[in-house]
């Protein structure tokens, strides 16, 4: 039994009754809350995150693998699946991202590697909803290549120092704080780097640009400039100098959270697809006739359940507690190449109405394209994986 735009109950292989409790929490959310506030805000360019995200931490939302003395759920990698998949139901990506960089992004190094302090101060807040917070990793002339950074910070007394910028950062614009990347030593390698937690209130942190991008409208994307911050050494994450390795291990829960919103959002795109081209009559027939189009989509729907599978296998490693650098990066990649034919060829199906703004599949059409971009290029992707591999 499948639902309109691919809700499907045919899970029971895989989730048990109380993680199918919790997909029905989110899509009951995503129906009522999200998706029919969609065009205000992608109109106007925001969503209001601090009110969303705190119905969100009502209803323990942000926090599903988190310790519950953080406020988490502490629940597996299932519950956390299934928690993606539904966002990938959300008429648009800008939304998901948002959520993403709250709950698979700016938080994971605190809560794997911060202090008790700093999970109080700020993991809890995240995940309660009473804050919104964003990852400072990106800047003006380093993006995928993380060790080319410039952002440093110094030590003074008990307080680090921190001078530079940070570009094309999501929920930047909104967000209370920052879990910022930079240099805390001049040496050479990877072990001068540290992960440090900068509230965007403090004196010297300000907002160079909200960006205008072509998709992920209704989700902010700040230049953020830092200018002789000041923030206590208490704010470290884990320890001084291992932030290039913690961020390495985040980047693996950044690079598996659009893995689940690729395969689910790719279904939705084929079913409106689907549906129009069973109305839309050319020469006397209606556009579903031509075998053409019907291999295609049937190409398209494989490729997505391949994907799907991939994951679930993740998954399945994760719970094993493997290594998953590998299967993740596949899955990127794969991943990011798979939507932009499916949506392309499903604007296609639908002519010029396809070219029109309102039309959800052009929304996607927009939106997924960074996927191929953001948390690290395909280029880089097929690079980690070559050197996975040895070649």
């Amino acid at each position: 039994m499948t639902t309109k735009y691919g809700r499907s109950n045919s899970d029971g292989l895989y989730f048990n009754e109380e993680q199918q409790m919790l997909r029905r929490t989110v899509a009951d959310f995503v129906d009522k809350e999200i998706n029919p506030n969609m065009d205000k805000w992608e109109e106007e360019g925001q969503a209001p995150l601090h009110e969303l995200f705190k119905k969100m931490g009502d209803l323990g939302l942000l926090g599903i693998r988190y310790d519950p003395r953080w406020g988490g759920q502490g629940l597996d990698h299932w519950f956390d699946l299934v928690f993606i998949e539904e966002l990938g139901h959300i008429h648009g990506g800008g939304v998901g991202m948002a959520i993403g960089v709250q709950t698979h992004m700016a938080t994971p190094a605190i809560a794997e590697f911060g202090s008790d302090y700093l999970k109080e101060t700020y993991l809890k807040p995240a995940v309660m909803g009473d804050m919104v917070s964003c990852v400072g990793i990106t800047e003006p002339g380093a993006g995928s290549d993380v060790a080319g950074l410039k952002t440093r910070a110094v030590k003074d007394g008990d307080e680090w120092l921190i001078n530079g910028s940070k570009l094309f950062i999501t929920n930047g614009v909104v967000a209370d704080y920052c879990t910022l990347l930079c240099r805390t030593d001049d040496k050479p390698g990877y072990h001068t780097f540290s992960l440090i937690v900068v509230p965007t209130d403090t004196p010297g942190f300000s907002i160079g640009q909200k960006l205008d991008k072509l998709g992920m409208r209704c989700s902010d994307t700040a230049l953020l400039y830092l200018d002789n911050v000041r923030v206590p050494l208490r704010n470290t994450i884990g320890e001084e100098g291992q932030g290039f390795i913690y961020q390495m291990k985040q980047f693996q829960h950044e690079r598996f959270f659009p893995l689940p919103g690729v395969y689910v959002t790719g279904r939705d795109v084929i079913d409106m697809t689907v549906e129009y081209i069973r109305q839309r009559e050319v020469f006397g027939e209606p556009l579903i006739a031509k075998q053409v189009l019907r291999h295609r989509l049937a190409d398209w729907v494989t490729e997505l359940e391949l994907l799907k599978q991939m994951t679930y296998h993740i998954v399945r490693m994760k719970e094993a507690d493997m290594d998953v650098t590998r299967e993740v990066t596949m899955g990127k990649l794969y991943a990011g190449r798979l939507i932009r034919r499916v949506v392309d060829g499903c604007l296609q199906m639908f002519g010029g109405t396809g070219y029109i703004n309102e039309n959800i599949v052009t929304r996607h059409y927009r939106d997924t394209r960074l996927l191929s971009i953001g948390g690290g290029a395909d280029e880089v992707m097929s690079d980690v994986l070559s050197k996975i591999e040895g070649f």
